[in-house]
């Protein structure tokens, strides 16, 4: 299950359209980068809610590229993980900007994020519970072709010590492509 983007977009972002309710155009600021404020709050209590609710294994905390890896959001998210403490589900977190190697390993071992990566775009760490959302090749109508799913396939098998694994196709053909994978995997040589 993906956290609200209350907590991890700035109202700025597009996707606040598709709210149900406006928020307080006097209240925007308070929203969204792990900011330590009541609205990013209220938001984690309403993610809480419904992950309870559907029993979720994991949640994501997905940001947008406009997300930087720059000392006020790093301080957010620490502060913020820190506030959340251990959860009864994993914690997974995908930076979309361009975050330094480091800087994501050392947050996710003090956390105890899983690290969500596109594999066709930034290698996993292969130590790692993988978590990869696959938005399609440029754009979410990108179909993946037979070639992209045997890459997936290997890289995929490099991570069988770790256990358990999370793979989301996220594009327009999302279902198409997930069953082209899972027969793909029946089929291990």
């Amino acid at each position: 299950m993906k956290a609200w983007q209350l907590i991890t977009h700035q109202s700025s972002s597009p996707t606040y359209r598709r709210l149900r309710r406006p928020i307080n155009a006097e209240r925007r600021a308070f929203f969204g980068s792990f900011q330590d404020t009541d609205e990013v709050w209220q938001a984690w209590m309403k993610t809480l809610e419904i992950a309870d609710t559907v029993r979720a294994s994991v949640v994501l905390f997905q940001c947008p590229a406009s997300f930087r890896a720059n000392r006020p959001n790093i301080e957010n998210l620490s502060r913020f993980f820190q506030k959340i403490g251990p959860q009864p589900f994993a914690l997974a977190w995908e930076p979309r900007g361009p975050w330094p190697p480091k800087v994501v390993r050392d947050l996710c071992a003090e956390y105890g994020l899983i690290h969500c990566v596109d594999p066709l775009i930034s290698r996993p760490d292969p130590e790692n519970v993988p978590y990869w959302r696959l938005h399609g090749k440029g754009s979410y109508s990108y179909r993946y072709t037979s070639e992209d799913l045997i890459t997936l396939k290997k890289l995929f098998l490099l991570t069988q010590t770790v256990g358990k694994a999370y793979i989301l196709f996220n594009n327009v053909t999302m279902k198409e492509d997930a069953g082209r994978f899972m027969r793909l995997l029946k089929h291990v040589s």
